[in-house]
């Protein structure tokens, strides 16, 4: 077992040996929760790239140097998947897709504290900065919010910022869970962790990234070809490693869906599309994947994205649901958000048995039954002074 660090050991360390790191992550392994964040670039690639990961114990804070030369990662990977250490991240879904994509696993058990602040009554997609004020009575430097994190060396004031990043958290995580369990809310937050446990999270399947698009046609042999476009950009940004709208902008792919050029001259004619492009291998990609779209039967083409049917909800019946949903997430004290979205309340406001987030577990018991009592007459509003009011009718 390594020998734990002096007390004075939160003064972050920088990590960029295999054997510094293997030495870490034993220290670490042995802790009930460790606080991880990362520093990636991704404007000029598909993939993240990653820079550095910050890791934080009860006595101690590193800032490893995920790009030093000879560095074997494969130690934090057996960390992240140690069920016997919480992972607390803040915002997780970003550097979990790294993980993912690193390990071929979501880091488990895992803890988000901006979700964990929805359910505790900090509002919608709370801000780390927000929640190191209000509960580490801390503020935080944003100097490098905008470094670029892979340029080497690192500077001492870049540590520090990145560092910054997982020691506040200790005391959020610690400080939201003992809210939390008093106010019995630790299953809400399991079942919201449910979702970023699921690797599908974090996936992009090239054959769905036309709905993306949000087309607004009923065409579907346009959308058989918008389909078929969209999947062969998503697959060649990946191969490439570049953004995918830096290969082909989205407004471009709508135009070459509409237009089906067949050759690199008709290609070329496209908004932002160069001759070189279009006589290049992507461009030789680009037309064999219209060709296999215009070739599919009636039967293999996508269907429209299904429009809601029935009439459209009265205007008024959805400003009584929200007044509602505002009125049981102060009552609460979650945010409305979290209970119930706009589209939400549409449904149930035009359905008569929508399958909804908000009428299942938790959220039913907060806001599902009393929007059902309001739809069905068997619930009003009032005022009460400056509070509404809930009064049972009939």
């Amino acid at each position: 077992m390594s020998r734990r660090p002096p007390a004075d050991a939160d003064t972050p360390a920088l990590v960029t040996t295999s054997a510094e790191l293997a030495a870490l992550c034993e220290r670490l392994s042995a802790e009930e929760f460790v606080t991880v964040d990362t520093e990636f670039m991704r404007e000029r690639t598909y993939w993240p790239e990653l820079c550095v990961v910050q890791l934080g114990g009860t006595h101690e804070t590193a800032v490893v140097d995920a790009q030093a030369e000879g560095l074997d990662l494969a130690p934090l990977g057996t960390l992240l998947a140690d069920p016997k250490v919480t992972k607390v991240f803040h915002a997780a879904r970003q550097d979990v897709e790294i993980f993912l994509l690193k390990y071929g696993a979501v880091p488990t058990p895992l803890f988000d504290t901006q979700v964990a602040a929805m359910v505790a009554g900090f509002g919608d997609q709370v801000s780390y900065d927000g929640l190191a004020r209000a509960l580490a009575n801390a503020q935080i430097d944003k100097a490098h919010r905008f470094s670029d994190w892979s340029a080497r060396p690192l500077s001492a004031s870049q540590i520090a910022y990145a560092a910054a990043d997982v020691t506040h958290l200790r005391k959020i995580y610690t400080a939201l869970t003992a809210r939390l369990a008093k106010e019995g809310r630790l299953d809400w937050v399991a079942e919201e962790m449910a979702v970023l446990n699921e690797p599908g999270t974090y996936r992009t399947e090239p054959g769905n990234a036309w709905e993306r698009l949000k087309p607004r046609t009923t065409n579907r042999r346009f959308l058989g070809m918008l389909q078929a476009i969209a999947a062969w950009r998503e697959k060649e940004a990946q191969r490439i490693n570049i953004p995918r709208q830096r290969l082909v902008k989205d407004e471009t792919l709508l135009e070459l869906a509409a237009t089906a050029p067949e050759t690199a001259a008709d290609l070329a004619r496209a908004r932002g599309i160069s001759e070189g492009f279009a006589k290049g291998r992507s461009g030789a990609g680009l037309l064999a994947a219209v060709k296999e779209a215009k070739a599919l039967p009636d039967s293999a083409l996508p269907e429209p994205p299904k429009e809601r049917g029935g009439p459209s909800p009265s205007p008024a019946l959805v400003a009584l649901l929200k007044v509602l949903l505002a009125t049981k997430s102060e009552e609460h004290n979650v945010a409305p958000k979290l209970l119930a979205s706009s589209d939400d309340l549409e449904r149930l406001a035009t359905e008569a048995h929508p399958d909804l987030p908000a009428l299942h577990g938790w959220r039913r018991e907060v806001f599902g039954d009393a929007a059902l009592a309001l739809k069905s007459g068997r619930l009003a509003l009032g005022v009460d002074g400056r509070r509404i009011k809930l009064i049972p009718a009939g």
